[in-house]
């Protein structure tokens, strides 16, 4: 006989023993000759080596299942236990991008926005310009989330410039996590929409997810990490360029803007508008371009958009 521990990680134990251990004991029917304990955030497993060996491949499918789609249901468990590793599907399938909470398929629901799917799978810094609502920062977020759960990057790093319609950073009340937390709020909610409240709070804690303001990306180098610049309309051609050099081995770049809502002072160019301008022929780069035909907020929205173009 022999005795293992192993530690439940990268999501909470609920996910994958059920409420009350309910899916444990579903689990403990297909190895009766094991003995299977659960102690809060660890799992002991007593056995024959060989058995415990064909139980952590089991578990490990399990945990493969729970990271990618973020659900194991019952019916879920008795397909992995019974089919083969080879013979079991994780590949996504046709338009979906990643899995969000709940096994939810998230996918991209316009044409510029599978688009802006196909650019950030084709290249490895990608421009997204588009008025609000179009769904280019979720998109840019969805593709972070997917490429870090297929191991493509070890991290994703979150970044908006912190100086919006006149406000300062520094003139704000709170810590800098406190500061921060309004202009990136867009950021978490697409994140929370596709990664379950308590894994992604451990993954800020160990910073495979890092949200920070641009000004903190100076002198770095961002290696096999997915980075997102969001409202890069509001930043000076400066910050611009001090943020795409930044770009290390095995990185990807996805810089999303709206040239419409420039907050900067009247004689500062917008750095996305000469980025843009300057890079459009580059290859390995490009820009994708949304409009109000990608609107998938309240229907006002388009006309709202539409309404403002001359103005």
């Amino acid at each position: 006989m022999q005795e293992k521990i192993i530690e439940i990680v990268g999501f909470s134990p609920i996910e994958l023993l059920g409420v009350n251990d309910q899916k444990l004991k579903l689990i403990r029917k297909y190895f009766p000759k094991l003995k299977l304990i659960s102690r809060g955030n660890k799992l002991k497993v007593i056995g024959e080596p060989e058995v415990i060996e064909m139980f952590e491949k089991k578990y490990d499918l399990m945990v493969r299942h729970i990271t990618r789609y973020n659900s194991l249901t019952d019916g879920n468990i008795e397909t992995l236990m019974l089919q083969e590793e080879e013979t079991i599907p994780f590949k996504d399938h046709g338009e979906t991008i990643v899995h969000g909470n709940g096994g939810y398929a998230i996918k991209a629901r316009t044409a510029n926005q599978r688009r802006l799917v196909k650019a950030c799978l084709e290249n490895d810094m990608v421009f997204a310009i588009g008025p609000a609502g179009t769904g280019k920062t979720y998109t840019a977020v969805a593709m972070a989330v997917r490429a870090l759960k297929n191991k493509e990057v070890k991290r994703i790093i979150l970044t908006r410039p912190a100086v919006e319609a006149g406000e300062n950073l520094g003139f704000l009340p709170g810590d800098l996590k406190e500061k921060l937390d309004p202009y990136v709020q867009p950021l978490y909610d697409g994140l929370r929409d596709m990664i379950p409240a308590e894994r992604l709070a451990e993954y800020i804690e160990q910073g495979i997810v890092e949200i920070a303001p641009l000004a903190f990306m100076r002198g770095r180098t961002l290696d096999k990490a997915f980075v997102i610049l969001d409202e890069a309309q509001n930043t000076t051609v400066n910050q611009m360029k001090m943020f795409l050099t930044r770009m290390g081995k095995d990185a990807k770049f996805v810089i999303t803007g709206d040239v419409s809502q420039i907050d900067l002072p009247k004689n500062q160019s917008s750095g996305l508008v000469i980025a843009t301008k300057t890079l459009a022929k580059v290859k390995g780069i490009d820009i994708v371009e949304l409009d109000e035909n990608d609107v998938i907020r309240h229907r006002l929205v388009k006309e709202i958009i539409h309404a403002f173009r001359d103005v």
